[in-house]
């Protein structure tokens, strides 16, 4: 017998990959077989864009691999790619960040664990709200921390609030992990809470880290901003003090290049960088250089025609769950989920996943990955699908639920 570290008796199952399994296993059967008159299974359930990356992109990959130039870069990334991000965040959002900030890190993944293991250490406390991406405090818990999960309400957008995470702050308490468009319900924070809870945790001591992964992909101008161009209420520059963590995943669509970044507060670049160095030795160099194709001219129009592509996306599904009895309480500002109400139909959001998995061969995500406040009530779809598979989708719900008996959902 093996004996196992025991940190992994605080990692839960990653739920989402586990019904995947079972989507796909009922995805190769027969009943999803269109040449033996099935339908074939529509997987709402993974956060992947349905694009990859930009020509411009997977040109200058094949021109790195036809250069040779695949070795080891700097353990904080290529100087030229800091500098590109640096400047996408002066055009995109109005905000100076120095290069040397920046840390090119494997992934958004790549970058919370070096973030965790250069911040937090075993006793610490991490303010994170419910629902979250499990994920992310699996990283804390995977540092020795423990993360505290706040209870959030719709009218709150889903999100933490100052009051709230002061009231929760204890004497143990180190920081704050929040996402910001948030993985599963795409609701943003206000940029004036957001300079709120940054000031109650610097005047604590603590520390900010926030999840931008899906910043890109914002569609209200009221919360497409970065935390690091906050100021608190006398004028002062709340950004130099936060950690924020990014990826080429998402907006970039470059999901499986495994390549993100880190902004950190300057005092923290050589300790991460140390880590770094011990850790990977340096991010994917043939990623690193393809990504600087991301910033040019042709490659951000691209973006965001696909950004519009997705509102649209967004605007007829939240449309289409609402007039089912689907509500998604929070129009999502970000991302590409949609957070909604599964409990007129069944009392359990696992067994509505479950059933709709095997008879309408749509996958989706319950809600209890994202924390207990809200495990068995919601759903997170993801709409990051075609338009055609998306209706597809909305069709076969319908439909299904038209068929459910006239009985009480406690009786499922």
């Amino acid at each position: 017998m093996i004996r196992t570290a025991s940190r992994l008796e605080h990692i839960e199952p990653f739920y989402v990959m586990e019904l995947a399994k079972a989507a796909s296993q009922i995805a190769d059967s027969p009943a999803c077989d269109p040449a033996q008159g099935g339908e074939p299974m529509i997987f709402l359930n993974v956060g992947e864009p349905d694009f990859t990356a930009a020509p411009a992109v997977q040109q200058a990959a094949q021109r790195c691999l036809q250069e040779g130039n695949t070795g080891y870069t700097h353990a904080t990334g290529l100087f030229a790619l800091r500098e590109r991000i640096s400047a996408w965040y002066a055009s995109r959002f109005d905000v100076v960040v120095d290069p040397s900030r920046i840390v090119i890190t494997a992934g958004a993944s790549g970058a919370l664990q070096l973030a965790c293991l250069a911040l937090f250490e075993p006793g610490d406390d991490v303010l994170m709200p419910d629902p979250s991406y499990p994920c992310n405090r699996h990283f804390v818990a995977a540092a020795g921390a423990r993360a505290q999960l706040l209870a959030t309400e719709a009218a709150s957008r889903f999100q933490p609030d100052a009051a709230a995470v002061a009231a929760n702050w204890g004497p143990h308490t180190r920081g704050v992990l929040l996402a910001s468009p948030s993985n599963p319900t795409g609701t943003s924070i206000a940029r004036s809470e957001m300079a709120a809870i940054a000031s109650v945790v610097r005047d604590r001591g603590g520390v900010t880290l926030v999840d931008e992964i899906y910043l890109g992909l914002s569609y209200d101008s009221a919360y497409g901003h970065s935390v690091l161009n906050l100021r608190d209420t006398q004028g002062g520059d709340l950004g130099q003090d936060i950690l924020s963590i990014n990826s080429f995943s998402k907006y970039f669509g470059m999901t499986g290049w495994r390549l993100g970044w880190l902004v950190v507060p300057p005092q923290l670049v050589a300790p991460v960088e140390r880590l770094a160095q011990n850790l990977y030795i340096c991010a994917s160099s043939l990623a690193q250089h393809a990504a600087l194709a991301c910033f040019e001219a042709d490659s951000l129009a691209e973006y965001e025609r696909r950004r519009h592509q997705l509102q649209q996306r967004r605007d007829f599904v939240v449309a289409e769950l609402h007039a089912m009895g689907l509500p998604v309480p929070v129009m999502p500002d970000g991302a590409f989920y949609a957070w909604f109400d599964c409990t007129r139909f069944f009392a359990s959001s696992w067994d509505f996943c479950q059933h709709m998995t095997q008879h309408a061969h749509v996958a989706l995500t319950p809600g209890r990955d994202f924390g207990p406040a809200w495990a068995e009530r919601f759903v997170r779809l993801s709409f990051a699908s075609s338009i055609g598979e998306l209706q597809t989708a909305m069709q076969r719900l319908r439909r299904e639920l038209a068929r459910l008996p006239e009985t009480a959902v406690t009786s499922r």
